[in-house]
This record gives C-alpha cells, structure tokens and sequence, in this order.
C-alpha cells in the first residue's frame, strides 16, 4: 500500500520509494541513510503529532510531521 512515512501507525514497518524533499533536509536524511529501498519502522507518535520517532538502519530518528509526509513509502498491511 503506497502512503507517507507520517501516516505509519506505531509499530508499522514500511520500505522508502522516495523522497519528496530538497536542499539541506534532503541532503541530512540521505546521510542518516534515508535512501529508496530503505526499510523504516514507526516505534512512537507525540501525543501533539509531531514529531514521530522511527527506526532507520538499526538508529531511532525522529521527524516533523511536515518533513516525513514528503517522503513515500510501501506499506506493509498489518502492524
């Protein structure tokens, strides 16, 4: 199921197919390995919404809501 990393519910796991973000922040998440194929996995939402923490390449990160809607993933059905 194609959605963006900011509608994973918490403990849904999903794999990168792009990044919808340029300059700076673009640059930062492809350093902390956010590149396509790349398998993320939601482990906490804000009580507010934002951020959410997620788990990229064995490392938690978390992201504005704002930033992590830019990016595309393939979901997996079930939590």
């Amino acid at each position: 199921m194609e959605t963006t990393m900011n509608r994973l519910r918490e403990g849904q796991s999903a794999r990168i197919t792009s990044l919808g973000l340029t300059g700076e922040l673009r640059r930062r998440l492809l350093d902390f390995g956010l590149i396509e194929g790349t398998e993320v996995r939601c482990l906490r939402i804000s009580p507010a919404g934002s951020p959410m923490l997620y788990r990229v390449r064995g490392t938690r990160l978390a992201l504005r809501t704002a930033d992590s809607s830019l990016i595309c993933v393939e979901a997996d059905e079930c939590v």
